[in-house]
């Protein structure tokens, strides 16, 4: 029987690569921590040592990609329980100014690069767009291994990238729009009340009756502790939140913030511990197995990637600064650093790029080189900035 034994190889060689990958990334975890290095640069430089780019041990496929996605979802899970809607609320004003800061000038400064060098107006219109994303992801890790995800910047942060998120999916839909002749205004519309809607209902409304009924997650009979209700409720929301267009790390970040609300906090917390271990190293390597390094080899690809990942930098960290000025000039510089990295994100805006045309294969690995840089410069002078009150 030809077929069972071919599913049983698909099978053996999916979890090969899992193996392989959580091994490479926690050997980069284990190295970067004994060298005083913030651990998730370990683990993505360990996705490129076992990725196509160098090793060719293992391929950035659908499972990996699962477990990548169910990685980042328990990370913003696991900083929503860190986050109480109080604390959102105490730099609502600041964070909202962050986040549309930290768009128009990214934005703003991708199109008038994608102009300078040549590039039509839908291609501009997709390198705007790839500038605009931010990794919440990449700097929430850091921010908790540094211990200072309660501090009003890292809150700021937050707050900002669930603004930035909601803006910068409505410049992905003008983008796609463009790419294909036609912007839909009703659609742009309907995901910016989608995003409201959500933030409103989910966010403050379940917020608001976990707290007048912090024992629910006790209510189920089918479990034991309120872990696997907890857990239930960030992958529903997650889901939720994807099926509506939003990314599904808000929905798992408003999950964590209703469980917050209760008064099982802590133990919730130890339990989603082994989770947090186990999922997160696999969102980190897998953004390193994504890096082309063959693509990278030519000199003016390289000149145009470190073209663009000034802009990405310098742009970002403007617009953060602008908007946090009024938190004085060190938290406003941490905010524009911590707003910073594209990670994910701005690899999937360059991948909707290439799928609508818009974006060659130089500009793929240029936007994918960007998100890397970025990803990896970020951490390191965000610990000496955490390290260092008066830096």
């Amino acid at each position: 029987m030809p077929l069972p034994f071919a599913a049983a190889t698909e099978t053996a060689d999916a979890l090969v690569a899992l193996f392989v990958v959580l091994l490479a990334a926690k050997l980069g975890d284990e190295l970067f921590k004994r060298i005083h290095q913030p651990a998730i640069v370990g683990e993505i430089l360990a996705g490129v040592l076992v990725g196509p780019s160098l090793l060719g041990f293992v391929e950035p496929d659908e499972a990996l990609e699962l477990f990548a996605e169910l990685g980042v979802v328990f990370l913003l899970f696991w900083v929503g329980l860190e986050t109480k809607v109080s604390d959102l609320r105490e730099v609502g004003g600041t964070a909202i100014r962050v986040g549309v800061m930290g768009v128009i000038v990214p934005f703003a400064a991708g199109f008038g690069l994608g102009i300078a060098i040549g590039e039509d107006a839908q291609t501009s219109t997709f390198i705007g767009a790839a500038l605009v994303a931010t990794s919440v992801g990449i700097t929430s890790a850091v921010l908790i291994e540094l211990g200072v995800l309660d501090s009003r910047a890292a809150r700021t942060i937050l707050g900002a990238a669930i603004v930035d998120d909601i803006l910068a999916l409505v410049l992905l839909a003008v983008a796609v729009g463009v790419a294909e002749g036609d912007v839909d205004v009703a659609s742009i519309g309907v995901v910016i009340g989608l995003a409201a809607g959500f933030v409103a209902f989910v966010g403050l409304g379940g917020t608001a009756i976990m707290r007048r009924r912090p024992g629910l997650l006790h209510t189920p009979r089918f479990s034991e502790s309120p872990l696997l209700p907890a857990v239930l409720l960030c992958l529903g929301l997650a889901a939720f939140a994807a099926q509506i267009g939003l990314a599904a790390i808000i929905g798992a970040f408003f999950a964590g913030m209703i469980v917050a609300e209760t008064r099982d906090q802590h133990p919730i917390e130890e339990e989603i511990a082994p989770l947090y271990a186990f999922f997160p190293p696999f969102f980190f390597a897998f953004i390193g197995t994504q890096v082309d390094l063959d693509a990278l080899l030519d000199l003016e690809t390289l000149a145009l990637l470190a073209g663009v990942t000034i802009v990405a930098i310098a742009t970002k960290l403007a617009g953060g600064v602008i908007g946090a000025r009024s938190m004085g000039r060190r938290d406003a510089l941490l905010v524009g650093t911590g707003m910073v990295p594209r990670g994910e994100v701005g690899i999937i805006v360059a991948g909707i790029g290439v799928t609508a045309g818009v974006i060659d294969e130089q500009l793929f690995a240029v936007i994918v080189g960007m998100s890397i840089l970025t990803t990896l410069l970020v951490p390191p002078f965000l610990r000496r900035m955490t390290a260092n009150p008066s830096g």
